[in-house]
């Protein structure tokens, strides 16, 4: 988890390059009544904030987005409201997210935090080298209609090809591929279950059982089905060849 750390302080710390100036982190002034006072220096104080863009660079700048909205579609699909918790799904999507972007944090490692840990790069040079793999998996993913949307409205409208598309505006439309994509997958997943939902409510019109809650009755049949075709492991595989892994 540190190498996870280290790429997105790379991405939000600027403070690093004030430290290559020979700046110290904790200024020590001693007065002249022989007392000191302590001053920290602005490198601290954008580490410190830049702490708080990591759930925020976890979240929506790799897949852990996609994964958690189709697995609460799919809980809602099924009818189960608590059922797995919200712990375990975002357990699950962590997971999965460190699984599928494993190979853009090994590139990211080897181009930029081993040489900048060796000291073979200055803060400026790993930063630059650090977002170019994220920002290739990023276009991956992202639609060329909201790529193009997003930089209409940042006002670039002279890009060549989308590799020349600033990072800030990759952002943006990868979130919002993300969502879209993350929607068509439910909807997928969610389409056998409201068919056992249709089918189970047809029979009780049928039987005259108007009281009885055609959810209550259909929700064992939508697990027995779920469990029977490998749900998981159908739902799992789906989510990471989406992202082109195992193709």
């Amino acid at each position: 988890m540190y190498k996870i750390i280290m790429v997105t302080l790379l991405f939000f710390v600027c403070g690093n390059a004030v430290a290559d100036q020979g700046l110290q982190a904790l200024t020590i002034t001693s007065n002249p009544d022989g007392s000191q006072d302590y001053s920290v220096t602005l490198q601290v104080l954008a580490m410190m904030t830049a702490l708080s863009f990591i759930p925020a660079a976890v979240i929506m700048m790799t897949s852990f987005t996609r994964i958690i909205v189709v697995l609460g579609i799919l809980r809602q699909a099924i009818g189960l409201q608590q059922t797995p918790s919200n712990q375990i799904l975002v357990g699950m999507s962590l997971f999965m997210s460190l699984f599928i972007m494993a190979p853009v944090y090994n590139q990211i490692n080897d181009r930029a935090i081993t040489p900048y840990l060796n000291e073979e790069m200055t803060s400026i040079q790993a930063l630059s080298e650090a977002k170019e793999p994220l920002k290739a998996f990023m276009l991956s993913q992202t639609r060329i209609k909201d790529l193009e949307t997003f930089a209409q409205i940042a006002g670039h409208t002279k890009l060549d090809k989308p590799e020349d598309t600033p990072f800030l505006v990759i952002i943006p439309a990868f979130i919002t591929s993300e969502l879209q994509t993350a929607f068509i997958i439910g909807f997928m997943f969610f389409i056998p279950f409201l068919i056992v939902d249709l089918v189970v409510a047809s029979i009780l019109m049928a039987m005259g059982m108007m009281m009885l809650s055609p959810m209550i009755v259909s929700m064992p049949f939508k697990i027995m089905l779920f469990v029977l075709v490998d749900g998981w492991g159908l739902v799992m595989g789906t989510l990471a060849k989406s992202f082109g892994l195992g193709v």
